[in-house]
């Protein structure tokens, strides 16, 4: 069984960096929740900003580290928090998921629906 690959906003998220790992790690929970395996590069590298004290913005870093996760992960989740649209990085993951031909889907963090559905 594989995983699906969580993109949300981070740099772009209105309320800030905290906040978006805090929301992600919340919508996260209820993939865990459902029993549906998800992977999520803001909840698994925020902490490692702080840790390590790279910089969070640095796309040179994050989207080659993260590569690896989109290659192995089955499809991309849209995370549809405020500020999505507009976010390079989730873009970027985007593109990816699409130029390997791996489905991509959109997810109400408010709902709970995933293109629709209850989750």
């Amino acid at each position: 069984m594989s995983f699906l690959y969580l993109g949300s906003p981070y740099s772009k998220y209105p309320a800030g960096l905290d906040a978006a790992f805090e929301e992600i790690c919340r919508v996260a929970g209820e993939f865990a929740r459902a029993g549906i395996p998800a992977y999520s590069p803001i909840a698994h590298t925020h902490p490692i900003t702080k840790a390590a004290a790279i910089d969070p913005y640095d796309h040179s870093i994050w989207l080659p580290f993260d590569k690896p996760m989109m290659e192995a992960a089955r499809a991309l989740v849209i995370v549809k928090m405020a500020g999505w649209v507009d976010s390079y990085g989730l873009t970027q993951e985007r593109l990816f998921f699409e130029a390997e031909c791996k489905p991509v889907h959109f997810f109400d963090p408010k709902t709970l629906l995933l293109d629709g559905t209850p989750l």
